[in-house]
């Protein structure tokens, strides 16, 4: 099975026979010893160090259909670099544009994500109050709230409505963790230390739900719930937001309260706050633990890994696109 794996140090990457290369470089600028990787069993990089590779690295990354996932010192995701598309046909991206255009279409594909993702919240939710965190009014509106997604008219009420139930849920976040407090979301940058763990676990759902997208026949430039912008990928954005509560939330639930990342773990700079490195390995850790941890599929009748759910979740909108069978969001049953 392909693996992702994590480059924590700035460094060259180069090739040597059938094996990626990869030569660390310390702060003083001299090489330490390099580590190979068999390319038969890499699926993706994800670069938190500045990483020297020429053209003839990327046409090998390529060839092999390896992603690369970047991000800058502050663990700001920049981008990434994508393997050929592949697996395009332009049926597909025509049928999605199709679908993007027709108000009717658009919509219900939206409100099905925003429905699946605030499913998957209250389910969070319910599960801490069950376990004596008094969670019950922010259950209870959460609940309102999604009453009222199906009468929205436009994307723009939708995406209000979604604001509104996200805003919420977040505010028990003080009610379930431990020792530490979150004022309000905040981003672009976060000010303590829960909004750090949830804009970089954010940003490494968005990256592994772009690796499942570009891994079928969906463009991932055209959305639904999201405007499409220019330099984004909008739809993965969309599948996201299912996947956020289950992915990231539980994670971060997981290494606070377990206190496997504590409060001298982040390090407070001029108005913003960012993992250290000993941080972002254990939430990495936990993070890919979480998206190989398998549970028994009702309809496949087989254990299915959270990383395959989200691919499976791209086929299940492929196929609403192309008429053949409605959408419906993934929701945790258990």
């Amino acid at each position: 099975m392909k693996r992702t794996y994590y480059l924590f140090n700035p460094g060259r990457l180069s090739r040597k026979d059938n094996t990626l290369k990869f030569t660390p470089v310390n702060d003083s600028g001299i090489e330490q010893k390099p580590r190979y990787l068999p390319v038969e069993q890499v699926d993706q990089l994800y670069c938190f160090g500045s990483i020297d590779a020429n053209s003839a690295m990327y046409n090998f990354l390529g060839k092999n259909n390896i992603a690369v996932h970047y991000f800058d010192y502050y663990d700001n995701y920049t981008g990434s670099f994508m393997p050929k598309d592949g697996l395009l046909a332009g049926k597909m991206i025509i049928m999605q544009v199709k679908v993007y255009s027709s108000l009717k279409r658009r919509l219900g594909i939206a409100k099905s994500i925003v429905e699946g993702a605030a499913y998957n919240m209250l389910q969070n939710l319910k599960y801490y109050n069950r376990r004596g965190k008094v969670l019950d009014g922010y259950i209870e509106r959460i609940l309102e709230l999604s009453k009222i997604v199906e009468k929205a008219k436009a994307i723009d009420e939708l995406m209000g409505i979604e604001g509104n139930i996200r805003k919420t849920y977040y505010k028990g976040f003080n009610i379930i963790l431990n020792d530490f407090v979150m004022e309000g979301r905040n981003y672009r940058p976060p000010l303590d230390p829960v909004n750090a763990l949830i804009s970089f676990g954010n940003m490494m759902c968005y990256s592994q739900v772009l690796r499942s997208i570009n891994q079928t026949q969906l463009n991932p430039t055209v959305s639904y719930l999201h405007v499409p912008g220019e330099r984004r990928y909008s739809l993965a954005l969309d599948i996201a937001e299912i996947f956020k509560p289950i992915l990231v939330d539980r994670v971060i639930f997981k290494v606070l309260n377990k206190n496997m990342i504590k409060v001298n773990d982040f390090d407070p700079q001029l108005a913003k706050v960012v993992l250290k490195d000993k941080a972002r390995k254990i939430f990495i850790k936990a993070f890919e633990e979480r998206l190989m941890e398998t549970i028994k599929h009702r309809s496949l009748n087989r254990n299915v890994s959270y990383k395959h759910l989200i691919k499976m979740e791209c086929y299940k909108l492929q196929k609403d696109i192309l008429n053949i069978e409605e959408y419906k969001p993934f929701k945790i049953w258990w």
